[in-house]
């Protein structure tokens, strides 16, 4: 008889928090035949509350059983002991999962991380784009103790688009994810124990009041990569443009840039659409007023 040996379909609890890896894991469930019997979400630690469990909540099929809590020991960790998972995988989750928690797995927990590990580390990967960072990636890696430290079994990546928007970045980024986590789970299933981080590690710590404001003075290219960091997740991107506050929502690059006008001056609007000079000659911006955004 001829053919490979497909791997026995894994039962599989997940730990989301963004509606966007939710749908990532759930999707290569179901491609990969596995099943998924509980997908726990939560509206976070008190310090930093977050509605976006909301759109799991609405996203997720009627059939799947699904689990909003806060309270991991009390509540998660003896469901979960009863339904006695493979594997569990968290992607965008703001707690830590015991190591008692981890050990209800058969075969262990995996975290997937949105960025070349061991930079950027911590809960905010698109600190990678603000500053920068020439890698886009994604790393599937054993869950420790401390977020985002365990030994990796896949890993993934790809250069930072040129003239960058939320379509490039999500374009490049979405099949970095998918097969980080196809390939790691694979390696996990076979007893692999991956292999410790390397290099310097850095953290992805989440954006200042200060960082939200854009610097004219910076070339196109540096405006674009904040910008875009800025509001990828829905947060706010804003900059002084004349005499008012702006709420920037998109910065494109243009062909012809040099202008010889100061940074910050306002050379052409239309609605929303405006060319600001920077500091290497000038950008096409969308934005509005803060009083009105």
């Amino acid at each position: 008889m001829s053919g490979s040996i497909q791997p026995a379909p894994l039962r599989i609890v997940t730990f989301n928090n963004l509606p966007g890896p939710f749908q990532l894991v759930q999707g290569w469930a179901a491609q990969a035949g596995h099943k998924v019997v509980l997908a726990v979400t939560t509206p976070g630690p008190t310090s930093r509350r977050s509605n976006s469990y909301k759109e799991i909540v609405a996203a997720a099929a009627p059939e799947l059983d699904l689990l909003v809590t806060t309270r991991m020991r009390q509540v998660a960790l003896p469901l979960i002991r009863e339904l006695r998972p493979d594997l569990i995988i968290s992607f965008t989750f703001p707690y830590r999962l015991s190591p008692e928690l981890r050990a209800l797995a058969r075969i262990g927990a995996v975290n997937l991380h949105p960025t070349v590990l061991p930079a950027y580390r911590g809960p905010n990967p698109m600190r990678a784009v603000y500053d920068g960072y020439p890698l886009l990636g994604a790393t599937l890696h054993w869950t420790e103790d401390d977020f985002d430290t365990g030994a990796i079994l896949s890993q993934h990546s790809a250069p930072l688009p040129e003239n960058l928007s939320h379509e490039r970045v999500f374009t490049t980024w979405a099949p970095l994810m998918g097969a980080a986590l196809a390939e790691g789970v694979a390696r996990a299933v076979a007893g692999e124990q991956g292999h410790p981080q390397e290099g310097s590690a850095s953290y992805g710590a989440a954006f200042s009041a200060e960082e939200h404001w854009l610097d004219w003075n910076d070339p196109g290219y540096r405006l674009q990569q904040k910008c875009v960091a800025l509001t990828f997740f829905d947060s706010v991107a804003r900059a002084k443009i004349g005499e008012l506050d702006y709420r920037i929502y998109r910065i494109d690059l243009l062909p012809n840039p040099a202008t010889g006008h100061a940074p910050g001056a306002l050379l052409q609007e239309e609605a929303m659409s405006m060319i600001v000079a920077c500091g290497d000659g000038a950008v096409q911006v969308v934005a509005e007023p803060l009083m009105m955004a």
